[in-house]
């Protein structure tokens, strides 16, 4: 089976978040059910500058107003299609803002272009590589269904996943004539969003299928609180709304190989775990003793509830605990945690940045993650400290609730129990699941076998990929695969 991947960012050449790590780790774990998947992606600097050899396979002369040309790379394992089009994505900053975080202006034609090739690539434009399905990825993809639906050429069936629908890529009518689409499709039933063009909605609107990345978002995003507008259209595609936990790399996210950490370890040996302890502790500064070391790796933003964090932080230095803060976000959530961390120097600690390294030792010495989403579609962090022994403690949303199993009573006893779970989001809430956690610390027997449930859970792409396999074969022709 044939499939073209079409993603605004994919791990290890370009990454903001999840998505990133989604693109990456797909294709390679749907290569062993009969799947091939070539992912096609912008042609961004960094991405450019990790290609080596390339063949060019595609020219356009006119792409959304730009010229631009397709050119074939393996890295990684992974096979690309990289998008060429220097006025669209030669950007000095990232790949959706400028150098004042501010949304490029033209992000609307830029990944415009972008679908607009998938769509071309769909419909046979390489000659002798044509995909039998198409999968998409958020709202920078959202077009390439639309344009498949509404192209006059051969259907191609299309899958499209929702990572977040809190970014849905609305753009002013005035973009419509560049788009290519016919006058028919700026329509309720099409790309038409509340007056505006709708890229998200387009995708949901016109995709075969749809996904999201857990079982319980699936369901969540079907109500006015989590689906952000968009729940009336998807409770109508409900029978066609998928719910897929997302996986992770188990060979890159590995204790036992790990690079990246001060001492592998593994199952048998979690004293070993010690010394990552002190690595991280030494990194931040922090008071090197005994006491449980909570971490947050995070967009520090109010999604997140890292306003919770900033006003738990008290709490946790109050019961012998500390904390340490790696992630960049919302300028006034940042300056809180910092101020925390000036009340408690040595207890409490932040650095301000993206630092993929400094992830891997902070899973690997921290004893607990502190999660406390208000949405959260799947989450990979949890998968991370599951595999880590890093007891993560979270808020009952989304992937969140799907991937822990709360150490309430029944679970303990019966030997599954794999995090702490908590909800309502507030901080009250929050405050009593920190203290049940230090409890659980505090018993050291109980505390390892937490730790070694989360590490001896499946958080692999294994099911998820087969589940996807099964989604797209259910869309071809019967027989076909």
């Amino acid at each position: 089976m044939k499939v073209l991947s079409v993603a605004s960012e994919i791990y290890p050449l370009i990454k903001t978040g999840g998505l990133a790590d989604v693109a990456g780790a797909l294709p390679l774990a749907l290569s062993g059910r009969g799947v091939a998947m070539r992912t096609l992606i912008p042609g961004y600097p960094a991405v450019k500058a990790a290609l080596g050899t390339t063949r060019h396979l595609l020219h356009f002369e006119d792409l959304i107003g730009v010229p631009a040309d397709v050119l074939e790379a393996k890295v990684a394992g992974l096979d690309l299609l990289v998008l060429d089009a220097p006025a669209l994505f030669e950007r000095a900053s990232g790949p959706y803002l400028d150098t004042d975080g501010k949304d490029y202006s033209d992000n609307w034609r830029r990944f415009a272009a972008l679908s607009r090739a998938g769509a071309e690539i769909a419909w046979g434009a390489l000659g002798d590589w044509q995909p039998d399905l198409v999968h998409v990825h958020d709202w920078q993809t959202g077009l390439v269904p639309a344009y498949l639906r509404y192209g006059e050429r051969p259907a191609v069936p299309s899958v499209m996943t929702i990572h977040n629908i809190a970014f849905q890529g609305n753009f002013s009518a005035a973009v419509f004539p560049a788009l290519g689409l016919p006058p028919h499709a700026f329509a309720m039933e099409g790309v038409e969003y509340y007056g505006q063009v709708g890229y998200l909605k387009a995708g949901v609107q016109t995709a075969w299928a749809v996904s999201t990345v857990s079982p319980s978002y699936a369901e969540e995003i079907l109500t006015p609180e989590f689906g952000m507008g968009l729940e009336g259209l998807l409770n109508r595609r409900a029978f066609d709304l998928h719910g897929i936990v997302n996986g992770i790399d188990v060979d890159v996210w590995n204790p036992a190989t790990d690079s990246l950490i001060a001492t592998n370890y593994k199952l048998t040996d979690l004293r070993n775990r010690k010394a990552n302890k002190r690595a991280v502790e030494r990194h931040f500064g922090l008071v090197e003793d005994d006491g449980p070391l909570f971490c947050v790796i995070s967009r520090l933003t109010w999604q997140k509830g890292m306003d919770l964090v900033a006003a738990a932080a008290d709490d946790i230095v109050a019961q012998g605990g500390k904390l340490a803060v790696l992630g960049s976000g919302d300028a006034e959530l940042v300056a809180a945690l910092q101020t925390a961390a000036a009340r408690h120097p040595g207890r409490v600690a932040i650095t301000v940045s993206y630092n993929e390294p400094l992830s891997h030792l902070m899973q690997a010495g921290s004893d607990a993650i502190l999660i406390p989403s208000r949405f959260e579609p799947c989450g990979l962090t949890q998968l991370y400290g599951l595999r880590y022994g890093c007891v993560p403690v979270v808020s009952r949303t989304g992937g969140l609730n799907d991937t822990v199993i709360d150490a309430n009573p029944a679970a303990l006893a019966a030997r599954s129990a794999t995090g702490v779970s908590f909800g309502p989001v507030t901080l009250d809430n929050l405050k009593r699941a920190i203290r049940r956690t230090i409890r659980l610390y505090g018993d050291p027997k109980i505390w390892t076998e937490i730790q070694k449930q989360g590490m001896t859970s499946d958080v692999s792409w294994d099911k998820s990929a087969a589940l996807y396999a099964d989604l797209y074969s259910s869309l071809l022709p019967k027989g076909e695969y």
